[in-house]
């Protein structure tokens, strides 16, 4: 992972390229701009770091009803960023006070005094601060005045304009289709949990499940049905399938996210596991009996074990 650092922890470093954003999901249309902050740094030599916020800002200004899910939790987005090759990556808590500050405040009370800066990185219509004021011009007038220069990352250079956050969350929880979430990220989509105890039914039809308690409760759970699956577990990868629904078959009315993995016969009761989506098999559905279910499961596992070959 790239360091996870708090606000009140960094360690203050005049030669830094950054980049400021939410990043939720860290998709294909933030790729440039994470580029571009490592392939500065690395020609100044200098501490590549990315600034984020928690919780999402949108959470804080204008939440709706349920608020806004996660494409990534801060863990993964650490994890995400190290593979870009940023050194650090910073969270600032984002509630009403912060959601105040002017974006001139902003640069010169968090920026420049607390964490550092030589360059800044900022896309070509990136807009900060209150009522979204700071513009590019912002950060330039400023960069004259304390000595750090900015680099604007072009539309051209971006390419992706049209992928956003909120197009991916609702690729995954309405139409539940995960490859083309993963062609908007770049990667698949993952998630990260523990196992928990669930009813065994599955074990009891010869389909022992992992049941998964997600570690954020905002995340961005796909539409209820079957997915082929990798899960990672103790560092090892499983191939398998998951089953996201209310087990109708069962007449089950609580939302369970469950992963049958092939050739695995472990306890892992209170373990870590990440789910990486692949691909979505079908529809969740009440089935007559059980023996049809079984009929169900066993053309599911064949479906996931020809997608993850």
């Amino acid at each position: 992972m790239a360091e996870l650092v708090h606000l009140n922890n960094v360690e203050r470093a005049h030669n830094t390229v950054l980049t400021v954003g939410t990043f939720d999901g860290v998709h294909i249309g933030h790729k440039a701009l994470i580029e571009a902050v490592v392939s500065k740094a690395k020609q100044r030599d200098a501490r590549s770091l990315v600034v984020t916020f928690d919780p999402h800002p949108r959470n804080i200004i204008n939440p709706g009803k349920e608020g806004i899910k996660l494409l990534t939790t801060l863990e993964e987005r650490s994890e995400i960023m190290k593979i870009f090759g940023i050194d650090v990556l910073l969270v600032i808590p984002f509630d009403r006070d912060f959601s105040l500050l002017s974006s001139e405040e902003f640069i010169r009370k968090i920026i420049y005094e607390k964490i550092g800066v030589s360059e800044f990185v900022i896309g070509y219509d990136h807009h900060f601060g209150r009522d979204r004021e700071g513009t590019i011009e912002t950060i330039k007038q400023l960069g004259s005045e304390l000595d750090f220069d900015s680099y604007v990352v072009s539309k051209k250079e971006m390419g992706h304009t049209t992928v956003s956050s909120t197009v991916i969350r609702n690729t995954l929880s309405e139409e539940g289709d995960v490859r083309k979430a993963a062609e908007f990220l770049g990667r698949d989509y993952i998630l990260n949990g523990m196992v928990a105890h669930g009813e065994e039914r599955g074990r009891k039809i010869g389909f022992p499940t992992a049941n998964i308690e997600p570690e954020h409760q905002h995340k961005v759970i796909p539409k209820n049905g079957v997915y082929a699956v990798h899960a990672r577990v103790d560092e090892q990868w499983y191939g398998g399938m998951m089953n996201i629904g209310v087990r109708p078959t069962f007449d089950g009315h609580k939302k369970t996210l469950e992963v049958h993995m092939f050739d695995f016969d472990q306890e892992i009761y209170g373990k870590k596991i990440q789910i990486r989506f692949r691909d979505r098999i079908r529809d969740e559905k009440k089935f007559e009996g059980v023996e049809a279910l079984i009929t169900q499961l066993k053309a599911d596992k064949q479906r996931s074990l020809e997608i993850l070959s």
